[in-house]
């Protein structure tokens, strides 16, 4: 379904009358389908029916991938991902990623009751646009990835996130985005005070089944009522 911004979505609700929304973004190349699958694992019965909300990222040539074309949030420059970064492309996804949230808490879920969840590019710009984000957010969900413009964060992130949860978590077998680089984004924002769970798995760029068990329990938490 196309809604009224930049950004195409395909959304499941597990029930009439969603209580909750969790707003997944993919990784390069990849659409708002790979993560239905995933999506359909989670139980999330014992806090009400949940609207899940996958978007596809714009096309956009890739220079890493000699640039071709793909679904991508922004633009991969160079082998370690993030020196330099494409700053430009970054904000503008920031912009269309809380333009999605937005839309969401008019719809009627409050953006309180809402997580923001993404896979590797994904959870580049669930970090980005997250702690930046003007409204309370539920929690911040990061697979696979890494913070990104991280020296901005503490100059740009808003006070109404400033305590906001978030789960991280990544395979000590990445090859494509190292777990050094995951726990060095981990580090930074411990120490700019934010509370942190985080997990490691022995799997390589990919989500396995006790991630899943392990985020389950976590959005359980932080979408609880009371």
């Amino acid at each position: 379904m196309l809604g009224r911004m930049t950004l195409e979505t395909l959304e499941i609700q597990t029930g009439d009358n969603p209580v909750a929304g969790v707003v997944v973004l993919h990784g390069l190349g990849a659409d708002g389908n790979d993560f239905v699958p995933i999506a359909r694992e989670l139980d999330l019965s014992a806090i009400g029916a949940v609207r899940f909300v996958f978007p596809h990222a714009p096309i956009r040539p890739v220079t890493i991938n000699g640039g071709m074309r793909m679904r991508a949030w922004y633009d991969i420059l160079g082998t370690d991902l993030v020196r330099p970064e494409d700053e430009a492309g970054l904000r503008a996804s920031l912009t269309d990623v809380q333009a999605l949230l937005d839309r969401e808490a008019a719809r009627g879920i409050p953006s309180s009751r809402t997580v923001l969840m993404g896979f590797s590019q994904g959870c580049a710009m669930t970090l980005l646009t997250g702690l930046r984000s003007p409204h309370r957010l539920a929690g911040l969900a990061g697979l696979s990835g890494y913070l990104p413009l991280a020296a901005a964060t503490a100059a740009e992130r808003s006070s109404a996130n400033h305590d906001v949860p978030l789960f991280l978590a990544h395979g000590t077998f990445d090859p494509v985005i190292a777990i050094d680089r995951s726990m060095a984004s981990r580090d930074a924002l411990a120490a700019l005070g934010y509370g942190i769970e985080w997990h490691e798995y022995p799997m390589q760029h990919s989500v396995c089944p006790e991630e899943i068990d392990d985020l389950n329990r976590w959005l359980l938490k932080v979408l609880a009522v009371g």
